[in-house]
């Protein structure tokens, strides 16, 4: 019989986190200043608490997991991982489907795992209140559950698109008490402009995160501060406690590394998560296929530009290294909001640069006609930023197929799809459209991002 769940015990839940910058062959450019100077990081201090900026500088490998921030992970982790028999049965490959289920977290997804560590690094700051930007919502729910556990106040602006297709994410969070509004809103001047300039806009994570800022720093009493869900260095930080779950779960059943690594890809989180650990095998020798895969309708990575972005549409963050569509860019309103961003992770990016990754794009239509099948065969409803990662899957899996090779393939399966049934239902019911931007869109995009300070892609080549 085939074993498809592979738990580990709570003592061998890791202890530490994993720092890609400790291992890249060439080191990622540093954020900088709008007149080009790199970014020191007291000048972060008024939207991060220092204790997380030291996580976000650092470049050592391997970082400790206080054993406060333990302790809650040990409600849900170590997830398991798991083996989709019925769905290679189906596809009738020779290759074995993994996944890490992260959906069994208290707020659906693997938000949670930084969600739980940042509220707690600024408790131990003395802030008294968090400000947040959320896509589809998921990262705004999982900081209201970690406010909550940690007594903070929780405030997020949620992109409109998603505030108005998920109202249910919405009741989660006002269920942890944080508080939810529609992004852009009237509360800030950022929102206010976009309104005038766009009122009927569905809004982006870019507006969302400027609204999120601005909140934060005019607080004049110092207790607040802002709390990003992907992107940032100490945020995939702490993600990669997945992948070295993963690893330790391999181990037990005699597989050394996966064939292929896949996952999602909207800021990066919970791709790096999983990918991280293994990208590192890869830098020592390992031969590893990794893909991250984002929607067709936010092509960064596939017909983006590597080049110093902002991260937000008011230009409040610093200039960061990432390949990126501009800073103004308004994806189409679909389903899978989370990968409505317009930029990558500064990590990721250089890993991709560096050719230690293979970016691919998915259609909103075939992403949730993966996630019908998955759902046919495994039982689980997905999240719709999880169904691209499915369609790669699925994609690899019929490849193995095609070339009679024995592969093993590893996903992160990042939430649940249990309040995202409205994409469902149209999809099912022949009115879902296909997301892919019209490239002339894209190319008006590029051309308004700032080229003042370039980004240079540099590598060494090897891969």
């Amino acid at each position: 019989m085939d074993q498809i769940k592979i738990f580990l015990d709570e003592k061998d839940m890791p202890r530490q986190w994993y720092n890609l910058a400790a291992d890249l062959p060439t080191p990622m450019l540093p954020p900088l200043t709008l007149d080009g100077k790199p970014l020191e990081p007291a000048m972060l201090e008024a939207v991060f608490p220092k204790n997380l900026i030291e996580q976000e500088m650092s470049t050592k490998r391997w970082i400790d997991i206080p054993d406060a921030i333990r302790q809650v992970l040990y409600q849900w982790r170590p997830s398991p991982l798991r083996r989709a028999v019925n769905l290679e049965r189906f596809l009738k490959t020779p290759a074995k489907i993994y996944y890490k289920d992260e959906s069994i977290s208290p707020s659906g997804s693997h938000k949670t795992n930084t969600a739980v560590a940042q509220a707690w690094y600024n408790k131990q700051f003395g802030i008294k209140r968090i400000t947040t930007e959320t896509g589809a919502g998921q990262w705004g729910t999982a900081l209201a559950y970690a406010c909550h556990m940690f007594g903070l106040e929780c405030k997020v602006f949620m992109v409109r698109v998603s505030f108005e297709q998920k109202p249910l994410r919405k009741i989660m969070m006002n269920l942890w008490d944080a508080n939810c509004v529609g992004s852009p809103s009237m509360e800030t001047a950022a929102g206010r402009a976009i309104l005038k300039e766009m009122p009927d806009t569905p809004g982006s994570l870019g507006i969302a995160i400027s609204e999120a800022i601005e909140q934060a720093v005019s607080d004049k009493s110092g207790k607040t501060r802002y709390a990003l869900g992907s992107v940032l260095n100490h945020v995939l930080l702490h993600q990669t406690i997945i992948g070295l779950e993963a690893q330790k779960q391999f181990k037990k059943v005699g597989i050394k590394n996966p064939d292929v690594v896949i996952g999602c890809a909207g800021g990066g989180s919970n791709f790096a998560g999983i990918a991280f650990p293994f990208t590192r095998e890869k830098i020592n020798g390992a031969k590893i296929d990794i893909i991250p895969v984002e929607s067709a309708a936010c092509p960064k990575m596939t017909q983006g530009r590597f080049a110093y972005d902002h991260g937000d549409v008011a230009r409040m963050t610093p200039l960061l290294p990432m390949h990126t569509l501009g800073h103004m860019f308004i994806p189409p309103a679909i389903h899978a909001g989370g990968l409505r961003y317009h930029g990558m992770a500064p990590l990721v990016s250089q890993a991709i640069v560096e050719g230690l990754m293979r970016p691919r794009a998915v259609d909103q239509l075939h992403s949730y006609e993966a996630a019908i099948l998955w759902a046919r065969t495994e039982g689980f409803v997905i999240a719709p930023e999880t169904s691209n990662a499915v369609a790669a899957v699925i994609a690899e899996a019929k490849k193995a197929r095609l070339e009679g090779k024995e592969k093993v393939i590893l996903f992160n399966l990042s939430g649940h799809g249990l309040l995202d049934l409205s994409g469902y239902d149209k999809y099912l019911g022949g009115k879902l459209e296909s997301s892919k931007v019209p490239r002339e869109e894209i190319k008006k995009s590029l051309a308004r991002i700032q080229v003042a300070h370039r980004a240079v892609a540099r590598k060494t080549g090897k891969w």
